[in-house]
């Protein structure tokens, strides 16, 4: 029981560490090791223990928030729920992760990590379900429309005027809506 104790603290260490790396980061990407350790509340022999050097830990804060992306995604379950609902709330939810580790997830941008095969798969089937619902016109290049909303998705996260995913969201499905819908069709 001790063990898994230490185990939870440590965790719980290690979130406080990438937490404020993104905090820190986001506001100074020049920011020393001992400036995020002072952040977390720890010591910076605590953060070199963790991460061996500033790239791991911002690889693991790469890592942390693709996880958090690929967690949105799937507490949509945009294969099940009706696909206007899901577009909005798959948007919102990506959109979340985004501006909350803005930091982490474009700090690898040419390795495009987070758009793996299986999210872009997952996003074609998505695509797929919108035109068989009637929601896209017939005929939509479905990977151009994907393509086009993974777009704006990336720049809506850029909107510093605007950090609320909600409307933020609600302006990108209006936007692939104008553009990919069938006329007519809204999310409200």
């Amino acid at each position: 029981m001790e063990k898994r104790a230490q185990r939870a603290d440590s965790e719980r260490t290690a979130q406080a560490i990438l937490e404020a790396a993104e905090r820190v980061l986001s506001d100074n990407p020049a920011a020393t090791m001992e400036q995020i350790a002072e952040a977390a509340g720890v010591s910076r022999t605590t953060v070199h223990r963790r991460f061996a050097s500033r790239e791991a830990l911002v690889d693991a804060m790469t890592l942390w928030a693709t996880q958090q992306f690929h967690n949105a995604l799937a507490s949509v379950r945009p294969d099940v729920t009706p696909p206007l609902v899901a577009l909005y709330q798959v948007t919102a939810k990506v959109l979340s992760v985004k501006l909350r580790w803005g930091f982490a997830m474009n700090a690898h941008p040419a390795e495009d990590g987070v758009l793996t095969p299986d999210v872009l798969a997952q996003c074609d089937v998505f695509f797929r379900r919108l035109e068989e619902s009637g929601a896209l016109r017939p005929g939509v290049d479905l990977v151009w429309a994907r393509r086009v909303y993974c777009a704006l998705i990336h720049e809506a996260a850029q909107d510093q005027d605007s950090a609320d995913p909600d409307a933020l969201a609600t302006r990108v499905v209006d936007t692939v809506l104008g553009g990919f819908g069938k006329p007519g069709v809204t999310i409200s």
